[in-house]
Protein backbone atom coordinates (compact mmCIF):
# COMPACT_ATOMS: atom_id res chain seq x y z
CA UNK A 1 0.00 0.00 0.00
CA UNK A 2 1.15 3.57 -0.85
CA UNK A 3 2.27 5.62 1.91
CA UNK A 4 0.02 8.36 2.24
CA UNK A 5 2.27 11.70 1.95
CA UNK A 6 1.59 15.32 2.27
CA UNK A 7 2.06 17.47 -1.15
CA UNK A 8 5.86 18.33 -0.18
CA UNK A 9 8.11 17.41 2.19
CA UNK A 10 9.43 20.11 4.12
CA UNK A 11 10.16 19.30 7.50
CA UNK A 12 9.89 21.63 10.66
CA UNK A 13 12.83 23.82 11.71
CA UNK A 14 13.61 26.62 13.76
CA UNK A 15 12.55 29.00 11.73
CA UNK A 16 9.09 28.02 11.35
CA UNK A 17 8.26 25.79 14.56
CA UNK A 18 8.22 26.49 18.02
CA UNK A 19 6.30 24.87 21.12
CA UNK A 20 3.34 27.17 22.28
CA UNK A 21 3.96 28.69 25.70
CA UNK A 22 2.30 31.85 27.58
CA UNK A 23 5.53 33.16 28.50
CA UNK A 24 6.23 35.19 25.32
CA UNK A 25 3.36 36.89 26.41
CA UNK A 26 5.24 38.93 28.69
CA UNK A 27 8.30 39.77 27.09
CA UNK A 28 5.90 41.13 24.25
CA UNK A 29 4.13 42.81 26.63
CA UNK A 30 6.99 44.44 28.30
CA UNK A 31 8.38 45.19 24.48
CA UNK A 32 5.10 46.92 23.41
CA UNK A 33 3.98 48.88 26.64
CA UNK A 34 7.22 49.02 28.67
CA UNK A 35 5.37 51.72 31.14
CA UNK A 36 1.58 50.86 30.89
CA UNK A 37 0.79 49.34 34.73
CA UNK A 38 1.14 45.66 34.67
CA UNK A 39 -0.11 44.80 38.65
CA UNK A 40 -1.42 47.16 41.02
CA UNK A 41 -1.85 46.37 44.65
CA UNK A 42 -2.44 48.90 47.29
CA UNK A 43 0.27 51.42 47.08
CA UNK A 44 2.65 49.39 45.28
CA UNK A 45 2.25 49.71 41.12
CA UNK A 46 4.78 47.76 39.03
CA UNK A 47 4.56 49.24 34.84
CA UNK A 48 5.05 45.38 32.20
CA UNK A 49 8.89 45.99 31.98
CA UNK A 50 9.28 45.91 35.95
CA UNK A 51 6.71 42.89 35.86
CA UNK A 52 8.87 41.43 33.24
CA UNK A 53 12.20 42.50 35.25
CA UNK A 54 10.74 41.00 38.34
CA UNK A 55 9.75 37.58 36.17
CA UNK A 56 13.46 36.87 34.80
CA UNK A 57 15.33 37.26 38.41
CA UNK A 58 12.73 35.34 39.99
CA UNK A 59 13.29 32.58 37.15
CA UNK A 60 17.44 33.49 37.56
CA UNK A 61 17.17 33.14 41.17
CA UNK A 62 15.41 30.03 40.95
CA UNK A 63 17.61 28.51 38.73
CA UNK A 64 20.57 29.37 40.84
CA UNK A 65 19.27 27.18 43.64
CA UNK A 66 18.63 24.17 40.95
CA UNK A 67 15.60 24.80 40.92
CA UNK A 68 14.51 24.10 37.48
CA UNK A 69 12.82 21.54 34.96
CA UNK A 70 10.52 18.59 36.90
CA UNK A 71 10.93 20.86 40.10
CA UNK A 72 7.60 22.12 41.48
CA UNK A 73 7.13 25.40 43.43
CA UNK A 74 4.03 26.19 46.00
CA UNK A 75 2.63 29.41 46.35
CA UNK A 76 0.45 29.35 48.82
CA UNK A 77 -0.81 33.05 48.72
CA UNK A 78 -3.95 35.51 47.59
CA UNK A 79 -4.21 37.52 45.08
CA UNK A 80 -0.90 39.54 45.51
CA UNK A 81 1.95 40.52 42.89
CA UNK A 82 4.19 37.65 43.94
CA UNK A 83 1.44 35.22 42.50
CA UNK A 84 1.02 36.49 39.74
CA UNK A 85 4.39 37.03 39.23
CA UNK A 86 5.21 33.36 40.16
CA UNK A 87 2.88 32.40 36.91
CA UNK A 88 5.75 33.41 34.24
CA UNK A 89 8.94 33.62 36.86
CA UNK A 90 8.47 29.80 37.87
CA UNK A 91 8.31 28.11 34.56
CA UNK A 92 10.59 30.65 32.67
CA UNK A 93 12.89 28.56 35.41
CA UNK A 94 11.74 25.48 33.52
CA UNK A 95 9.64 24.63 36.75
CA UNK A 96 6.21 23.95 37.69
CA UNK A 97 3.74 26.38 39.65
CA UNK A 98 2.03 25.11 41.60
CA UNK A 99 -0.54 27.39 43.29
CA UNK A 100 -1.98 26.59 47.01
CA UNK A 101 -5.50 27.25 48.17
CA UNK A 102 -5.52 29.18 51.21
CA UNK A 103 -8.08 28.33 52.86
CA UNK A 104 -6.97 24.51 53.23
CA UNK A 105 -5.80 23.08 56.66
CA UNK A 106 -2.48 21.72 57.13
CA UNK A 107 -2.77 18.37 57.01
CA UNK A 108 -4.26 18.84 53.22
CA UNK A 109 -1.30 21.17 52.47
CA UNK A 110 1.09 18.84 53.72
CA UNK A 111 0.01 16.22 51.76
CA UNK A 112 0.16 18.39 48.39
CA UNK A 113 3.32 19.65 49.38
CA UNK A 114 4.75 15.74 49.73
CA UNK A 115 2.79 14.47 46.62
CA UNK A 116 4.40 17.23 44.49
CA UNK A 117 8.08 17.32 46.47
CA UNK A 118 7.89 20.74 46.47
CA UNK A 119 11.30 22.15 46.12
CA UNK A 120 10.18 25.65 47.21
CA UNK A 121 7.42 27.16 49.12
CA UNK A 122 6.53 30.70 48.90
CA UNK A 123 4.34 31.88 51.29
CA UNK A 124 2.47 35.18 51.81
CA UNK A 125 3.18 36.00 55.47
CA UNK A 126 -0.27 35.83 56.94
CA UNK A 127 -0.20 32.15 55.84
CA UNK A 128 3.31 31.93 57.08
CA UNK A 129 2.03 29.60 60.43
CA UNK A 130 -0.19 27.32 58.09
CA UNK A 131 2.67 26.72 55.71
CA UNK A 132 5.12 25.79 58.94
CA UNK A 133 2.50 23.56 60.79
CA UNK A 134 2.04 21.76 57.34
CA UNK A 135 5.62 21.36 56.71
CA UNK A 136 6.02 19.99 60.06
CA UNK A 137 3.82 17.69 59.37
CA UNK A 138 5.62 16.64 56.25
CA UNK A 139 8.31 16.02 58.26
CA UNK A 140 7.43 13.83 60.58
CA UNK A 141 5.66 11.41 58.42
CA UNK A 142 8.82 11.38 56.67
CA UNK A 143 11.05 10.58 58.94
CA UNK A 144 14.46 11.03 58.06
CA UNK A 145 13.62 11.00 54.11
CA UNK A 146 12.92 14.32 54.70
CA UNK A 147 14.22 17.20 52.67
CA UNK A 148 12.76 20.82 53.44
CA UNK A 149 11.97 22.95 50.64
CA UNK A 150 13.76 26.14 50.20
CA UNK A 151 11.27 28.27 52.37
CA UNK A 152 10.20 32.10 50.91
CA UNK A 153 8.13 34.69 52.52
CA UNK A 154 6.29 37.04 51.00
CA UNK A 155 6.05 40.58 53.12
CA UNK A 156 2.78 42.71 52.86
CA UNK A 157 2.22 46.35 53.46
CA UNK A 158 -1.36 45.75 54.29
CA UNK A 159 -0.09 43.68 57.06
CA UNK A 160 1.75 44.07 60.28
CA UNK A 161 4.73 43.44 60.77
CA UNK A 162 4.95 40.82 63.48
CA UNK A 163 4.23 38.21 60.88
CA UNK A 164 7.19 38.56 58.78
CA UNK A 165 9.55 39.36 61.86
CA UNK A 166 8.38 35.92 62.86
CA UNK A 167 8.98 34.03 59.66
CA UNK A 168 12.00 35.79 59.04
CA UNK A 169 12.77 34.52 62.51
CA UNK A 170 12.28 31.21 61.38
CA UNK A 171 14.81 31.07 59.09
CA UNK A 172 12.68 31.41 55.66
CA UNK A 173 14.20 34.36 52.94
CA UNK A 174 12.15 37.16 52.23
CA UNK A 175 10.67 37.57 48.29
CA UNK A 176 12.11 40.88 47.49
CA UNK A 177 15.69 39.67 49.14
CA UNK A 178 15.56 36.63 46.80
CA UNK A 179 14.50 38.65 43.77
CA UNK A 180 17.39 40.84 44.80
CA UNK A 181 19.87 37.75 43.98
CA UNK A 182 18.48 37.24 40.67
CA UNK A 183 19.47 38.56 37.21
CA UNK A 184 16.81 41.39 35.56
CA UNK A 185 18.16 40.26 31.83
CA UNK A 186 18.25 36.33 32.88
CA UNK A 187 18.36 34.58 29.70
CA UNK A 188 14.93 32.28 30.11
CA UNK A 189 14.59 29.36 27.62
CA UNK A 190 10.78 28.39 26.44
CA UNK A 191 10.05 24.55 26.96
CA UNK A 192 11.80 22.37 24.10
CA UNK A 193 8.38 20.80 23.94
CA UNK A 194 4.92 22.37 24.78
CA UNK A 195 3.53 19.34 26.28
CA UNK A 196 6.09 20.01 29.04
CA UNK A 197 4.31 21.01 32.17
CA UNK A 198 3.32 24.04 33.18
CA UNK A 199 1.15 24.22 36.47
CA UNK A 200 0.08 21.51 38.91
CA UNK A 201 -3.12 22.38 41.04
CA UNK A 202 -5.12 19.66 43.32
CA UNK A 203 -9.22 19.15 43.34
CA UNK A 204 -10.86 20.23 45.85
CA UNK A 205 -10.86 16.70 47.16
CA UNK A 206 -14.04 16.59 49.16
CA UNK A 207 -14.66 12.92 48.87
CA UNK A 208 -10.98 11.13 48.89
CA UNK A 209 -7.05 12.72 49.21
CA UNK A 210 -7.19 15.29 46.12
CA UNK A 211 -6.17 14.68 43.14
CA UNK A 212 -2.85 16.29 41.36
CA UNK A 213 -3.96 18.18 37.94
CA UNK A 214 -0.92 18.77 35.89
CA UNK A 215 -1.30 20.90 32.68
CA UNK A 216 1.44 21.41 29.86
CA UNK A 217 2.20 24.49 28.02
CA UNK A 218 0.08 24.14 25.15
CA UNK A 219 -3.43 24.11 26.77
CA UNK A 220 -2.04 27.14 28.90
CA UNK A 221 -1.19 29.07 25.78
CA UNK A 222 -4.75 27.84 23.73
CA UNK A 223 -6.70 28.49 26.82
CA UNK A 224 -5.82 31.95 27.96
CA UNK A 225 -6.03 33.08 24.08
CA UNK A 226 -9.28 31.55 23.90
CA UNK A 227 -10.53 33.10 27.31
CA UNK A 228 -10.02 36.20 25.88
CA UNK A 229 -11.78 35.57 22.74
CA UNK A 230 -14.63 33.95 24.03
CA UNK A 231 -15.46 37.07 26.57
CA UNK A 232 -14.34 39.59 24.42
CA UNK A 233 -11.67 41.02 26.25
CA UNK A 234 -9.93 44.32 24.72
CA UNK A 235 -5.83 45.23 24.69
CA UNK A 236 -5.67 47.05 27.95
CA UNK A 237 -8.19 45.44 29.67
CA UNK A 238 -8.79 46.32 33.62
CA UNK A 239 -8.54 43.35 35.39
CA UNK A 240 -9.55 42.91 39.08
CA UNK A 241 -8.62 39.93 40.94
CA UNK A 242 -11.86 38.65 42.64
CA UNK A 243 -11.65 35.15 41.39
CA UNK A 244 -8.41 33.51 43.09
CA UNK A 245 -5.14 32.61 41.19
CA UNK A 246 -4.84 29.66 43.08
CA UNK A 247 -7.86 28.41 41.50
CA UNK A 248 -7.03 26.81 38.13
CA UNK A 249 -4.37 29.36 37.44
CA UNK A 250 -7.02 32.43 38.33
CA UNK A 251 -8.58 30.26 34.67
CA UNK A 252 -5.31 31.13 33.03
CA UNK A 253 -6.19 34.97 32.96
CA UNK A 254 -2.47 36.00 34.48
CA UNK A 255 -1.30 34.77 31.38
CA UNK A 256 -4.36 36.67 29.17
CA UNK A 257 -3.17 40.00 30.83
CA UNK A 258 -0.15 39.59 29.56
CA UNK A 259 -1.13 38.97 25.81
CA UNK A 260 -3.69 41.97 25.84
CA UNK A 261 -0.94 44.46 28.08
CA UNK A 262 -3.99 44.79 30.26
CA UNK A 263 -3.79 45.43 34.10
CA UNK A 264 -4.22 43.34 36.84
CA UNK A 265 -5.86 45.01 40.41
CA UNK A 266 -5.05 43.02 42.95
CA UNK A 267 -7.81 42.65 45.97
CA UNK A 268 -6.02 40.59 48.40
CA UNK A 269 -9.82 40.27 50.52
CA UNK A 270 -12.77 40.29 48.26
CA UNK A 271 -15.81 42.49 49.61
CA UNK A 272 -18.94 43.53 47.45
CA UNK A 273 -17.67 46.84 48.46
CA UNK A 274 -13.78 46.48 47.38
CA UNK A 275 -15.50 45.68 43.93
CA UNK A 276 -17.63 48.81 43.55
CA UNK A 277 -14.41 50.71 44.79
CA UNK A 278 -12.53 49.23 42.52
CA UNK A 279 -14.84 49.98 39.41
CA UNK A 280 -14.82 53.39 40.14
CA UNK A 281 -11.20 53.87 41.58
CA UNK A 282 -9.36 51.68 38.85
CA UNK A 283 -11.88 51.82 36.16
CA UNK A 284 -12.08 48.26 36.02
CA UNK A 285 -13.31 46.77 33.24
CA UNK A 286 -13.65 42.35 33.70
CA UNK A 287 -13.34 40.78 36.83
CA UNK A 288 -14.51 36.79 36.97
CA UNK A 289 -16.57 35.20 40.48
CA UNK A 290 -18.53 32.55 41.42
CA UNK A 291 -22.13 32.74 41.40
CA UNK A 292 -22.04 33.44 45.23
CA UNK A 293 -20.02 36.25 44.89
CA UNK A 294 -22.16 37.78 41.92
CA UNK A 295 -24.93 36.88 44.69
CA UNK A 296 -23.30 39.13 47.01
CA UNK A 297 -22.68 42.11 45.29
CA UNK A 298 -26.37 41.88 43.52
CA UNK A 299 -27.42 42.61 47.56
CA UNK A 300 -25.23 44.49 49.64
CA UNK A 301 -26.76 47.38 50.58
CA UNK A 302 -27.08 50.55 48.62
CA UNK A 303 -24.78 52.82 50.35
CA UNK A 304 -21.65 50.33 49.64
CA UNK A 305 -22.28 50.09 45.95
CA UNK A 306 -21.72 52.70 43.47
CA UNK A 307 -24.51 52.91 41.12
CA UNK A 308 -25.00 53.32 38.64
CA UNK A 309 -22.02 51.90 36.98
CA UNK A 310 -19.55 54.32 35.18
CA UNK A 311 -19.42 51.99 32.77
CA UNK A 312 -20.07 48.66 31.37
CA UNK A 313 -18.36 46.31 33.45
CA UNK A 314 -17.85 42.74 32.02
CA UNK A 315 -18.21 39.58 34.64
CA UNK A 316 -17.51 36.04 33.48
CA UNK A 317 -18.90 33.59 35.85
CA UNK A 318 -18.69 29.74 36.75
CA UNK A 319 -18.26 27.47 39.57
CA UNK A 320 -21.73 26.48 39.94
CA UNK A 321 -24.54 26.68 37.80
CA UNK A 322 -25.58 30.67 38.64
CA UNK A 323 -29.43 30.71 39.60
CA UNK A 324 -31.13 33.07 36.53
CA UNK A 325 -32.64 35.36 39.50
CA UNK A 326 -28.59 36.20 40.03
CA UNK A 327 -27.96 36.74 36.51
CA UNK A 328 -31.16 38.99 35.94
CA UNK A 329 -30.33 40.84 39.38
CA UNK A 330 -26.86 41.86 38.13
CA UNK A 331 -27.77 42.77 34.66
CA UNK A 332 -30.25 45.10 35.90
CA UNK A 333 -27.47 47.03 38.01
CA UNK A 334 -25.74 47.20 34.51
CA UNK A 335 -23.19 44.43 34.94
CA UNK A 336 -22.34 42.30 31.61
CA UNK A 337 -22.43 38.62 32.88
CA UNK A 338 -20.82 36.03 30.41
CA UNK A 339 -21.55 32.56 31.83
CA UNK A 340 -18.50 29.57 31.60
CA UNK A 341 -18.04 26.32 32.45
CA UNK A 342 -15.33 24.46 33.47
CA UNK A 343 -13.02 22.27 35.44
CA UNK A 344 -9.47 22.08 36.66
CA UNK A 345 -8.82 19.13 34.39
CA UNK A 346 -9.75 21.91 31.73
CA UNK A 347 -7.49 24.75 33.20
CA UNK A 348 -10.88 26.26 34.03
CA UNK A 349 -13.80 27.00 32.04
CA UNK A 350 -14.09 25.64 28.82
CA UNK A 351 -17.59 26.26 27.66
CA UNK A 352 -19.15 29.38 27.21
CA UNK A 353 -23.02 30.24 26.70
CA UNK A 354 -22.42 32.20 24.10
CA UNK A 355 -24.57 35.03 23.56
CA UNK A 356 -26.84 35.05 20.59
CA UNK A 357 -28.29 39.05 19.37
CA UNK A 358 -32.13 37.41 19.03
CA UNK A 359 -32.09 37.03 22.48
CA UNK A 360 -31.68 40.48 23.01
CA UNK A 361 -35.80 41.55 22.47
CA UNK A 362 -36.71 38.46 24.98
CA UNK A 363 -38.07 39.04 28.71
CA UNK A 364 -35.24 39.77 31.21
CA UNK A 365 -36.33 36.34 32.59
CA UNK A 366 -35.93 34.35 29.72
CA UNK A 367 -32.76 35.86 28.96
CA UNK A 368 -31.68 34.82 32.23
CA UNK A 369 -32.84 31.46 32.04
CA UNK A 370 -31.30 31.00 28.63
CA UNK A 371 -28.00 32.21 30.01
CA UNK A 372 -28.14 30.55 32.82
CA UNK A 373 -27.14 26.80 30.86
CA UNK A 374 -23.16 25.88 30.30
CA UNK A 375 -23.76 26.29 26.41
CA UNK A 376 -20.98 25.56 24.18
CA UNK A 377 -17.32 24.90 23.63
CA UNK A 378 -14.68 27.36 23.83
CA UNK A 379 -12.75 28.22 20.63
CA UNK A 380 -9.61 26.01 21.65
CA UNK A 381 -12.04 22.93 22.92
CA UNK A 382 -12.36 20.31 19.86
CA UNK A 383 -14.93 17.70 21.38
CA UNK A 384 -17.94 18.57 23.49
CA UNK A 385 -20.96 16.14 24.24
CA UNK A 386 -23.27 14.50 26.31
CA UNK A 387 -23.70 11.20 26.38
CA UNK A 388 -25.28 8.26 27.91
CA UNK A 389 -23.55 6.59 31.26
CA UNK A 390 -24.43 3.28 29.95
CA UNK A 391 -22.94 3.34 26.46
CA UNK A 392 -21.25 6.27 25.50
CA UNK A 393 -23.56 7.04 22.91
CA UNK A 394 -25.05 11.38 22.74
CA UNK A 395 -28.17 11.86 24.15
CA UNK A 396 -30.45 13.29 22.00
CA UNK A 397 -30.59 17.23 21.79
CA UNK A 398 -34.37 17.43 23.77
CA UNK A 399 -33.53 19.60 26.98
CA UNK A 400 -34.44 16.56 28.89
CA UNK A 401 -32.67 12.99 28.76
CA UNK A 402 -29.94 13.21 31.07
CA UNK A 403 -25.96 12.29 30.34
CA UNK A 404 -22.86 13.51 31.43
CA UNK A 405 -20.42 15.95 30.07
CA UNK A 406 -17.54 14.57 28.09
CA UNK A 407 -14.77 16.50 26.40
CA UNK A 408 -11.31 16.37 24.28
CA UNK A 409 -8.95 18.74 22.94
CA UNK A 410 -6.05 20.21 23.41
CA UNK A 411 -7.22 22.37 26.90
CA UNK A 412 -7.65 18.95 28.15
CA UNK A 413 -5.28 18.06 31.15
CA UNK A 414 -1.64 15.66 30.79
CA UNK A 415 -3.87 13.75 33.50
CA UNK A 416 -3.41 13.14 37.47
CA UNK A 417 -0.14 13.24 38.89
CA UNK A 418 0.88 9.44 40.39
CA UNK A 419 -2.90 8.26 40.21
CA UNK A 420 -2.68 5.53 37.18
CA UNK A 421 -6.69 4.63 38.40
CA UNK A 422 -7.90 7.69 38.21
CA UNK A 423 -6.40 8.35 34.64
CA UNK A 424 -7.94 5.31 33.65
CA UNK A 425 -11.35 6.17 34.51
CA UNK A 426 -10.73 9.79 33.93
CA UNK A 427 -9.84 9.17 30.09
CA UNK A 428 -12.14 6.06 29.56
CA UNK A 429 -13.00 5.82 25.81
CA UNK A 430 -11.22 8.66 24.44
CA UNK A 431 -13.04 11.29 26.34
CA UNK A 432 -12.77 12.86 29.61
CA UNK A 433 -15.50 12.38 31.84
CA UNK A 434 -16.87 15.24 33.57
CA UNK A 435 -18.88 13.29 36.47
CA UNK A 436 -21.17 16.25 35.53
CA UNK A 437 -25.11 15.28 34.17
CA UNK A 438 -26.89 17.52 31.96
CA UNK A 439 -29.04 17.70 28.83
CA UNK A 440 -28.52 18.73 25.28
CA UNK A 441 -31.70 21.60 24.16
CA UNK A 442 -32.43 21.61 20.77
CA UNK A 443 -29.94 24.69 19.78
CA UNK A 444 -27.28 22.34 21.14
CA UNK A 445 -26.24 24.36 23.86
CA UNK A 446 -25.89 21.76 27.33
CA UNK A 447 -27.10 22.51 30.67
CA UNK A 448 -25.80 20.92 33.76
CA UNK A 449 -28.65 19.08 35.80
CA UNK A 450 -26.28 17.67 38.86
CA UNK A 451 -23.15 16.59 39.95
CA UNK A 452 -23.74 12.69 39.70
CA UNK A 453 -22.86 12.90 43.42
CA UNK A 454 -25.63 15.81 44.08
CA UNK A 455 -28.56 13.86 42.09
CA UNK A 456 -31.66 13.11 44.79
CA UNK A 457 -33.21 9.83 44.19
CA UNK A 458 -37.03 9.93 45.57
CA UNK A 459 -38.88 6.66 45.35
CA UNK A 460 -36.88 6.09 42.17
CA UNK A 461 -37.19 9.40 40.28
CA UNK A 462 -34.56 11.65 39.39
CA UNK A 463 -34.26 15.01 41.07
CA UNK A 464 -31.93 18.07 40.25
CA UNK A 465 -30.83 19.90 43.03
CA UNK A 466 -29.75 22.74 40.93
CA UNK A 467 -33.34 23.26 39.82
CA UNK A 468 -34.55 23.67 43.10
CA UNK A 469 -32.31 26.15 44.33
CA UNK A 470 -33.14 28.06 41.36
CA UNK A 471 -36.65 27.97 42.54
CA UNK A 472 -35.56 28.89 46.19
CA UNK A 473 -33.70 32.22 44.70
CA UNK A 474 -36.93 33.47 43.60
CA UNK A 475 -38.35 33.84 46.94
CA UNK A 476 -38.07 37.13 48.46
CA UNK A 477 -36.57 36.02 51.67
CA UNK A 478 -33.56 33.84 50.33
CA UNK A 479 -30.50 35.35 49.69
CA UNK A 480 -28.46 32.08 49.04
CA UNK A 481 -29.85 27.91 49.11
CA UNK A 482 -28.35 24.66 48.45
CA UNK A 483 -30.19 21.74 48.30
CA UNK A 484 -28.95 18.20 49.24
CA UNK A 485 -29.95 14.23 49.91
CA UNK A 486 -32.11 13.54 53.50
CA UNK A 487 -32.90 10.16 54.10
CA UNK A 488 -36.57 9.72 53.92
CA UNK A 489 -38.48 6.66 55.79
CA UNK A 490 -41.02 6.56 53.23
CA UNK A 491 -39.23 7.95 49.79
CA UNK A 492 -35.72 6.28 50.46
CA UNK A 493 -34.32 9.92 49.85
CA UNK A 494 -35.80 13.43 49.74
CA UNK A 495 -34.97 17.13 49.15
CA UNK A 496 -33.33 19.12 52.23
CA UNK A 497 -33.03 22.46 51.94
CA UNK A 498 -30.13 24.80 53.76
CA UNK A 499 -30.94 28.35 53.23
CA UNK A 500 -29.07 31.62 54.27
CA UNK A 501 -31.93 34.36 54.66
CA UNK A 502 -31.55 38.17 53.24
CA UNK A 503 -30.43 40.82 56.12
CA UNK A 504 -34.14 42.74 57.06
CA UNK A 505 -36.56 39.13 57.24
CA UNK A 506 -37.67 38.47 60.25
CA UNK A 507 -36.45 35.20 61.56
CA UNK A 508 -38.35 34.87 65.10
CA UNK A 509 -41.05 32.31 63.35
CA UNK A 510 -38.45 29.82 61.46
CA UNK A 511 -41.37 27.22 61.80
CA UNK A 512 -43.39 29.60 59.70
CA UNK A 513 -40.96 31.00 57.03
CA UNK A 514 -40.50 26.83 56.47
CA UNK A 515 -43.86 26.49 55.57
CA UNK A 516 -43.87 29.51 53.37
CA UNK A 517 -40.82 28.28 51.16
CA UNK A 518 -42.33 24.83 51.10
CA UNK A 519 -45.49 26.60 49.87
CA UNK A 520 -44.05 28.13 47.27
CA UNK A 521 -42.27 25.95 45.92
CA UNK A 522 -45.38 23.22 45.85
CA UNK A 523 -46.55 26.74 43.53
CA UNK A 524 -43.92 25.94 41.02
CA UNK A 525 -42.56 22.57 40.61
CA UNK A 526 -43.64 18.79 40.76
CA UNK A 527 -45.29 17.83 44.51
CA UNK A 528 -42.21 15.11 45.01
CA UNK A 529 -39.34 17.74 44.42
CA UNK A 530 -40.47 19.93 47.12
CA UNK A 531 -37.74 20.07 50.19
CA UNK A 532 -39.29 18.16 53.09
CA UNK A 533 -36.83 20.18 55.15
CA UNK A 534 -35.77 23.75 55.38
CA UNK A 535 -32.98 24.52 57.64
CA UNK A 536 -31.42 27.94 57.97
CA UNK A 537 -27.94 29.62 58.69
CA UNK A 538 -25.15 30.06 57.14
CA UNK A 539 -23.97 27.70 54.54
CA UNK A 540 -20.26 26.65 54.36
CA UNK A 541 -18.00 27.56 51.31
CA UNK A 542 -15.05 26.75 49.62
CA UNK A 543 -11.91 29.83 48.97
CA UNK A 544 -13.98 30.54 45.36
CA UNK A 545 -17.17 30.86 46.74
CA UNK A 546 -18.86 27.11 46.26
CA UNK A 547 -20.51 26.05 48.09
CA UNK A 548 -19.81 22.79 50.10
CA UNK A 549 -21.95 19.94 49.57
CA UNK A 550 -20.70 17.72 50.91
CA UNK A 551 -20.58 19.14 54.71
CA UNK A 552 -24.56 20.08 54.24
CA UNK A 553 -24.79 16.32 53.34
CA UNK A 554 -23.12 15.21 56.29
CA UNK A 555 -25.15 17.59 57.87
CA UNK A 556 -28.33 15.72 56.61
CA UNK A 557 -27.12 12.76 57.74
CA UNK A 558 -26.84 13.58 61.22
CA UNK A 559 -29.94 14.95 61.29
CA UNK A 560 -31.75 11.32 60.66
CA UNK A 561 -33.95 10.42 58.18
CA UNK A 562 -37.68 12.73 57.70
CA UNK A 563 -39.86 10.76 59.31
CA UNK A 564 -43.29 10.51 57.49
CA UNK A 565 -42.93 12.75 54.23
CA UNK A 566 -46.46 14.94 53.70
CA UNK A 567 -46.69 13.60 50.23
Amino acid sequence: MARERDIDDLPKNAANYTALTPLWFLDRAALVHPNRKSVVHGSVQYTWLQTYQRCRRLASALSKHSVGFGCTVAVIAPNIPAIYEAHFGVPMAGAVINPVNVRLNAQTIAFLLEHSLAAVVMVDQEFFPLAEEALKIWAVKSKNNFKPPLLIVIADESCGPKALKYALGKGAMEYEKFLEAGDPEFCWEPPHDEWQSIALGYTSGTTASPKGVVLHHRGAYLLSLSGALVWGMNEGAVYLWTLPMFHCNGWCYPWTLAALCGTSICLRQVTAKGVYSAIANHGVTHFCAAPVVLNNIANVPRDETILPLPHVVHVMTAGAAPPPSVLSAMSKLGFRVTHTYGLSETYGPSTVCAWKPEWDSLPPETQARLNARQGVRYICLEGLDVVSTKDMKPVPADGTTIGEIVMRGNVVMKGYLKNPKANAEAFANGWFHSGDLAVKHPDGYIEIKDRSKDIIISGGENISSVEIENTLYLHPAVLEASVVAREDKRWGESPCAFVTLKSGVDKSDEHGLAEDIMKFCRSKMPAYWVPKSVIFGPLPKTATGKIQKHLLRAKAKEMGPVNVSKL
